[in-house]
């Protein structure tokens, strides 16, 4: 499997949205989610609701993308943040890395197609 069909496989449709989660992200930047987010947090300005929402439970339960497990001490406790391609495209200004900007230029193209 090339970069792009591993990122195709990690874009999906939520609230009639192509998205990617905040945790494929993450991994595909080569950094935690939690540095992911606190980045995006830092520059909240540059990312508006049609640029990044946070999943309620239900579509976590719903979609399968999320596994949660309802056993005490084993649920999310952050629900996962999904980018738009708009989001995608602003990361790569948060994220200044060679690694995120070669990142962004695959997911484009996946997204692309």
């Amino acid at each position: 499997m090339n970069d792009i069909e591993l990122i195709q496989n990690k874009i999906y449709e939520i609230r009639g949205q192509r998205v990617m989660l905040d945790r494929d992200l993450a991994y595909l930047y080569g950094v935690e989610t939690k540095a992911l987010n606190q980045a995006v947090k830092r520059n909240t300005h540059r990312f508006p609701e049609d640029f990044m929402f946070q999943l309620t439970k239900e579509e976590c339960l719903r979609s399968q993308i999320v596994t949660l497990n309802e056993k005490r001490g084993q649920h999310l406790k952050y629900y996962p943040y999904a980018f738009t391609e708009l989001g995608v495209a602003m990361l790569s200004s948060v994220l200044r890395s060679e690694t995120a900007i070669e990142v962004n230029i695959n997911i484009m193209r996946a997204l692309s197609h």
